[in-house]
């Protein structure tokens, strides 16, 4: 009977163990988001690659980013607090972006 619940009790650690070495991998990147933007006014453009956001409204900037739920975050070179654009509209052609200022911009390919 020891040596039931010792093996029961190792199968169940080695399994535990096991879930906690192989995290999930994280969610990709919605593709969609990535390409070339232009705003409607044509001032604005706007580039998304896997691992860049390049804002280019006369002075280009490169920074990182990642997207959480409708979110997108970005940073220069890691730095904290995060820049956050919420995307109010996404599709194939078109994306809908809400500034940090409150300002709404829409973008097509």
């Amino acid at each position: 009977m020891k040596k039931l619940a010792l093996m029961l009790l190792f199968a169940a650690t080695a399994t535990v163990l096991y879930s906690c070495s192989n995290p999930p991998a994280p969610p990709a990147v919605n593709k969609k988001l990535e390409g070339n933007w232009k705003s409607k006014d044509g001032a604005t453009k706007l580039s998304i690659t896997d691992k860049d956001f390049i804002l280019d409204d006369g002075q280009a900037s490169k920074e990182d980013y990642f997207v959480k739920g409708d979110t997108i975050y970005t940073s220069y070179e890691g730095a904290r607090p995060f820049t956050k654009f919420a995307i109010k509209e996404l599709t194939d052609s078109k994306l809908t972006l809400c500034y940090p200022d409150s300002d709404i911009v829409e973008f097509n390919r």
